[in-house]
Formats: C-alpha cells, structure tokens, sequence
C-alpha cells in the first residue's frame, strides 16, 4: 500500500511561513519553526504569551487580529491551528487555490504537509513519521532515539560536515580517493573518539582519517 506524503527536506531559508493561531499548539509548531531558518508570521486575536515575547525579541511577526482571507495566499507555507473550524477551513481554501503547502492541525484530512517527530544533532537530522496516521508512536520513537543518537553525535555530525568540505578540496578530481577516505572515516571508532577525546584530538584525528 503506497504512503502518502513524501519525506523530503524543505528549504526555509526563502519561504515565508503563516501560523494561524495563537494557543498552545500553534506555539509548539512555532517553536519548531524557529529551529530553522525562517521568516514567521502569526495572525492571532489573542496569543499565547510566549508567542508575544517571541515577537517582542524579533523572532516573529505577530499580527493581534483575525484571519483576512485569502492572506495565506501570500506565503510559502501555512500552519493553521485555529479554534475556530470554520478559520481553518477559510485558510484551506486559500492554500489549496494557489498550491500554497498547508498543515492543518490535527487534521489529516486538510493536510498537504506533515511534521514528523524529529531529532536533531547539529546538521543531523532524524525523523520518524507514521504517513499521518499514528502520531503519538513516532513520539515514542523519538524517545528511543534520544538513547540511540546521544548528544555527543552533534559532535559527530560537526566533523563530518567539515570533513567532507575537506574532502572536496583536497580531491577534487579524484572520486576513488575521496571514496576510501570516507569508508576510513565511517569505520573510526566514534564512539570512543566522542567519549575520551577533546575536541583538538578529535580534529587531529579527522585530519589523519583524511591524509591516510
């Protein structure tokens, strides 16, 4: 049986993002959104406090009023979470006319787009998703994968961001080597680099890994 929606890598950096909605769920996608790169706005006639310090630091755009539609047509992704039914059918409506991508909370139905429940570890990304349908078991999941993917992978993930930018200039033309030098580099002992090591050794020994 296919799934439905796609897990793909979204790009925040030039897509303006709408939150319709001012409570604490709203506040939890928010809070998700400001992991990223992004620009926010929040139309809600009364947010939730943090919302508003949020806004007070800069982070966002908070607009104290009501929905006017078709505004969401204006952005490059749309989070409605709403009280009112009748709100987030509105900002559907606009959303589906245009092609403009929309979650709809606990909504499924209304969704063009998910959020799985994610881990992060500096450019390390892991994310669980049930296709919509069994939030509360990737929930679950995530936990497992705090004790799988512990804090020192942020670490990890740091050094292989910069090894392969090393990769790159040191060869260049030379896809054989730059092959064998990241088969070493997954088959160093990480585990025990992270536990024993200060970050200068670990440097030393990326740098190693690469002139071997």
């Amino acid at each position: 049986m296919a799934n439905e929606y796609l897990p793909i890598g979204l790009s925040l950096k030039v897509r303006s993002c709408l939150v319709v909605g001012g409570g604490k769920v709203a506040l939890r996608k928010i809070e998700t959104l400001l992991d990223y790169d992004s620009k926010i706005t929040v139309v809600a006639p009364e947010p939730d406090e943090k919302i508003a310090y949020y806004a007070e630091k800069g982070k966002l755009q908070l607009k104290q009023r009501a929905y006017r539609s078709p505004e969401a047509q204006q952005y490059g992704l749309v989070i409605s979470s709403s009280d009112d039914a009748g709100v987030n059918k509105a900002v559907h409506r606009d959303c589906r006319a245009v092609g403009v991508p929309i979650n709809v909370v606990d909504n499924p139905a209304m969704c063009d787009v998910v959020f799985p429940a994610v881990l992060k570890r500096d450019c390390l990304t892991v994310a669980v998703a049930t296709d919509g349908k069994a939030p509360f078991l990737s929930g679950h999941l995530r936990l497992i994968l705090e004790n799988v993917f512990p804090k020192r992978w942020s670490m990890l993930a740091k050094q292989a961001a910069q090894f392969r930018t090393k990769l790159y200039q040191r060869f260049k033309d030379q896809p054989e080597k730059r092959a064998a030098a990241i088969e070493r580099f997954l088959e160093a002992d990480w585990q025990t680099l992270l536990k024993d090591k200060n970050r200068d050794e670990i440097e030393q020994e990326v740098d190693r890994i690469l002139k071997a």
